[in-house]
């Protein structure tokens, strides 16, 4: 109750919406602190050339681009020049041969018509001359003609050889030199292999036996149409060195791998390593810091829309939230002793009671944000129980921790007795103690024994702990917050509590009528969707104010004389009115939820005390109607509302002698209208359609409560 008023201090010096986001500021804030040092990577004061002074390990997977950029250029050097066969080149230096010999002929053919249309008796020096002309008019066709200027490298010498020699000669030249030039262009050929194959065609030639005139001329022409048929292609190699250069893997420095062995020297390249990774004092990384923020943004964000979209009252939705974040931020302390214990003793973290805030959550609140504060401590336990190389998720716990929170949420019964609270405690040791098998196995790993036994017993005893710790916290949480749950109504449901002794040992009347009206309000409160437990157990304490004069009630009448007759009305009305008052205060006195006090306060609302109203009347006109009311307040929730239905009806019917169910469905349809009509449900948020479906619940019920009996006949002895 203090930590409440404490808390109402502060909302009275803040704004609700100041508030609320103070409260996720704080959360944020000491989501920061708590995994800040499980995300932030060690960072060592070290030189080049320097002996490690400890081991270092990677504490994250990383690419070295250096590295691949290296390989990849080794990669693409190891690449050969690719050449590319042409096929169409030999049939090219075929034809081009073809043109050479074929000019030839037709210069000397073209020569001799000439010569014969001249004198017969010209001179050897007018011959000498003509030849001179003849070499001229084949220059001038094979540069015209041919698609290359063979004058160039085909010497004046050769082609005078062509042009004396005999047309049987020059064909049989032309012959020998397409088929061996062809035969050697069949071949592949590349440009540090030409002379070789020059060579050889020149030796073939040689030796094919062409007259003496033209041997030269032949090997010339031989050599010279010999060129390479395997051509370099730079678009080809270049393609395939990218091909290379992109099936090397990324070079990476992986998540544990040892970066410098204790007593090894620091050499550039490990220094460059210890410097990517931000292992170095001199330069350190914000990278964890951002994706830190990052994730407390997430998580944060998780929370605002849930909180956002939930339809409660604003203020009973900030306790919750206030609730949610204490919850939440006492798991994450044990998860983080847990966590520093397993630093030291390593796989400890499996003892991590993982369902404890599940749980606390289901019961204080809901299970569908218990199933979302699962999720969240699953990702916070990845972070925190790193495998002592901080930044690193650990998959493993967060499985470990999911699946562990999940059980406690879907197997926590409805009822979240301690015993049921116990018995799901052992159930989520199984189940922990499946994952832990499902984990040593599935992951393939090589344990011991005894390694076994241990895990189990991590297993086994988280479990446990989860129920333990939900047991001890959960009157803490219900008394600081002033949250009302299951369990704390079952409890207040006992006939062993002090108030409910004495109602029935001081008045069983009021007891009984307690009882029924229980009875009544519970069927209705379910039948529409509302907290039928609550209107139970607010029915057993609604009229503990009786308890203060228990004969001036008339279900605690037995045998006696109303004392009402004796008294007059104003002071009838003041003893009948106050038990509402007296209740609360009883209820207050004994630290009792506000819901009960709320229902013992209102469920007369401002109702009229009709009986006493009009006798007083009779004794004087002026008094007005508001001098016999209840002090209200009017119900303000659909619970209260329905209680005071029950009440009025329970009384009414029970005043009647066996009656039928048609007097009882009159009688609860005039209680429900005068209600309606006086304005007694103007306060809450109860409809029309539900107090239709409450007076059927509440005939079902009193129709099997009030049913006829068979008379059994006297039977003489």
């Amino acid at each position: 109750m203090k930590f409440q008023a404490y808390i109402s201090k502060i909302r009275s010096f803040l704004s609700f919406k100041l508030f609320t986001a103070l409260i996720y500021c704080l959360l944020a804030l000491v989501l920061l602190l708590i995994l800040y040092h499980n995300m932030k990577p060690e960072t060592y004061d070290m030189e080049k050339f320097q002996v490690a002074d400890k081991t270092i390990r990677s504490p994250k997977t990383i690419e070295d681009e250096m590295k691949t950029a290296e390989e990849r250029e080794k990669a693409a050097e190891a690449v050969d020049k690719v050449y590319v066969f042409k096929k169409e080149m030999a049939q090219n230096r075929v034809s081009l041969l073809t043109s050479i010999f074929d000019f030839v002929t037709e210069t000397n053919h073209d020569s001799d018509q000439e010569l014969k249309e001249k004198d017969k008796k010209e001179t050897e020096k007018t011959k000498e001359v003509a030849i001179e002309e003849r070499l001229k008019v084949l220059k001038s066709k094979l540069t015209e003609n041919v698609s290359e200027d063979i004058t160039d490298s085909i010497s004046d010498t050769i082609l005078l050889s062509l042009l004396q020699a005999k047309e049987t000669d020059l064909q049989t030249t032309k012959n020998v030199v397409i088929q061996y030039v062809e035969s050697a262009m069949t071949e592949e050929i590349r440009e540090d292999g030409l002379n070789d194959a020059k060579k050889l065609v020149q030796r073939q030639i040689r030796a094919a036996g062409l007259p003496e005139s033209l041997v030269k001329a032949g090997e010339e022409l031989g050599q010279y149409a010999i060129v390479p048929t395997e051509l370099y292609d730079p678009e080809l190699t270049e393609e395939r060195k990218k091909q290379a250069m992109a099936e090397v893997e990324p070079v990476k420095i992986l998540q544990g791998q040892i970066v410098v062995q204790e007593g090894h020297l620091i050499d550039r390249d490990t220094y460059r390593q210890l410097e990517l990774l931000g292992l170095l004092k001199s330069n350190p990384t914000i990278k964890p810091l951002v994706g830190l923020v990052l994730f407390v943004i997430l998580v944060i964000g998780s929370v605002y829309i849930y909180f956002s979209r939930v339809d409660l009252p604003e203020e009973k939705k900030q306790n919750y939230l206030l609730l949610s974040s204490f919850i939440f931020i006492c798991s994450l302390v044990v998860m983080k002793i847990v966590g520093l214990i397993d630093a030291e003793l390593n796989d400890i973290a499996y003892i991590f009671p993982a369902a404890m805030a599940p749980m606390l959550i289901k019961i204080l609140m809901n299970e569908r944000f218990a199933l979302i504060m699962t999720i969240m401590l699953a990702a916070c336990g990845s972070i925190v129980f790193h495998d002592g190389i901080a930044g690193t998720i650990n998959v493993e716990v967060a499985i470990y921790i999911l699946f562990s929170g999940l059980a406690g949420v879907l197997l926590l019964s409805g009822h979240n007795e301690r015993n049921h609270i116990l018995r799901a405690g052992i159930f989520i040791s199984l189940i922990n103690l499946l994952l832990i098998l499902f984990l040593m196995f599935g992951g393939n790993g090589q344990y011991a024994p005894v390694e076994y036994l241990y895990y189990a017993l991590y297993a086994v005893v988280s479990g446990l702990l989860s129920a333990v710790f939900t047991i001890g916290l959960l009157p803490f949480f219900e008394a600081g917050f002033g949250i009302l749950s299951t369990m704390r109504l079952i409890e207040l449901s006992s006939p062993n509590h002090p108030l409910l002794k004495k109602l029935l040992t001081e008045t069983p009347g009021t007891y009984h009528h307690s009882v029924m009206v229980a009875n009544l309000a519970e069927s209705a409160c379910e039948a529409i969707g509302a907290n039928g437990l609550l209107a139970r157990v607010g029915c057993y304490y609604h009229d503990i104010g009786k308890t203060k004069r228990p004969p001036f009630f008339i279900e605690n009448q037995l045998n006696i004389e109303n004392p009402h007759d004796q008294l007059p009305p104003e002071t009838s009305r003041d003893i009948i009115l106050a038990h509402t008052t007296d209740g609360a205060e009883e209820l207050k006195k004994h630290k009792l939820p506000k819901e009960i006090v709320d229902i013992a306060e209102q469920h007369h609302g401002t109702s009229l005390l009709k009986f006493f109203y009009y006798k007083a009347k009779k004794e004087n006109e002026k008094i007005t109607e508001s001098e016999f009311r209840y002090p209200g307040p009017k119900p303000q929730t659909k619970e209260i509302a329905i209680i005071s239905m029950a009440d009025s009806v329970e009384a009414a019917v029970r005043s009647k002698t066996n009656p039928t169910p048609d007097e009882i469905r009159t009688l609860v349809h005039q209680i429900a209208q005068d209600k309606l009509l006086d304005g007694q449900f103007n306060e809450c948020d109860l409809t029309l359609k539900e107090i239709e479906k409450v007076k059927k619940v509440f005939c079902e019920t009193l129709n099997g409560i009030f049913h006829s009996r068979i008379e059994y006949p006297d039977i003489k002895q």
